[in-house]
């Protein structure tokens, strides 16, 4: 079935539960700015709909709505970078170190170390978001590859069952990609865009395991977050009832944010412990294949990419010479 232990992520839950707790305060409060920046969108439009008929009113406060919530997104695309760095990454390192059996500060001490860790790696947040995009733009491409060898296979329905597969490797390969920017964290390479090029390319040597055990997850962690969803309808739509003029399609959306909201700071990390695990025991001792290597260089512009910010990447700082003993 999978090849990762559950019993086994949820104890590397619990030993960073400084992170989850984190990760709560991060994505629920992001989901309240958003109830709260719409709640004052459709009062001010329900505000400014008293200067005409109940029609107007009730477009007003729809567009105020949307647009309260459009705002609170905008700055939420801006802060985009600084979340990744300081509350994904710095997750994803403290894993790593309790993956490798390395000890680990507790409390807030834990959150302090880790970002410390990050920050010797990526001394700007825009360096690891770049690295982060560039890694998806090389995952993409091989999806799309595993895509194509599906439609040249001689199978009745194989173009049916690609488009099927495609829709589904969207969603399961976005476990994937932290999991390489673990990669390039656990090696403690000076050259992290290096680090990052050779996970990619014991990834796509992988693939099989990886995907199966990626589409594993996305069952496991998209079902989960359904069910939240309609948990969550109840008090959403009792929520949206208190607003003025009882924005109709506000109870789906909030119910939709509280799902995101528990998908993003308690189900994602789960699915990060258990990538991880299947990542490095399968690579363990892999080399990377130069025939895979040369054809993502063929095939993807991000890993074409990643080889010229490893090759602008500053050299390491020699370390000083010892002084010589005096007499």
């Amino acid at each position: 079935m999978w090849d990762f232990s559950i019993r086994q992520s949820l104890g590397l839950m619990g030993r960073t539960l400084p992170f989850i707790l984190l990760r709560m305060a991060v994505y629920f409060g992001i989901t309240l700015g958003y109830i709260l920046s719409t709640g004052a969108g459709v009062g001010i439009g329900w505000g400014i709909g008293a200067f005409g008929d109940e029609g107007f009113r009730a477009n007003a406060t729809m567009w105020g709505g949307f647009a309260g919530f459009g705002l609170f997104g905008a700055f939420l695309y801006w802060a985009r970078e600084y979340i990744l760095y300081l509350v994904k990454a710095g997750h994803i390192a403290v894993l790593v170190a309790l993956i490798d059996g390395e000890p680990i500060p507790q409390g807030r001490g834990q959150v302090q170390h880790a970002q410390a860790e990050v920050r010797q790696r990526f001394p700007q947040a825009s360096a690891l978001f770049v690295l982060d995009q560039l890694v998806k733009g090389v995952i993409r491409a091989i999806s799309g590859l595993v895509r194509g060898l599906l439609t040249v296979l001689p199978i009745p329905g194989a173009q049916q069952l690609a488009t099927i597969l495609s829709a589904f490797l969207r969603v399961a390969v976005g476990f994937v990609d932290e999991v390489i920017v673990a990669h390039a964290i656990r090696t403690k390479s000076d050259n992290a865009w290096l680090s990052a090029r050779e996970a990619l390319v014991l990834y796509g040597q992988n693939w099989r395991p990886m995907l199966r055990n990626a589409a594993w997850l996305a069952v496991i962690v998209y079902a989960l977050s359904f069910a939240v969803f309609l948990l969550m309808l109840a008090p959403a739509a009792l929520l949206v009832w208190m607003m003025p003029g009882a924005w109709a399609a506000g109870g789906v959306v909030f119910a939709l944010l509280f799902a995101w909201s528990v998908k993003a700071a308690l189900l994602e990390p789960f699915a990060l412990a258990c990538m991880m695990q299947v990542f490095f025991r399968t690579t363990a001792g892999q080399r990377p294949n130069p025939e895979w290597e040369a054809k993502l260089e063929q095939m993807s512009g991000p890993f074409r990419k990643l080889k010229e910010r490893a090759m602008m990447a500053p050299a390491p700082m020699p370390a000083p010479a010892a002084a010589a003993p005096t007499a």
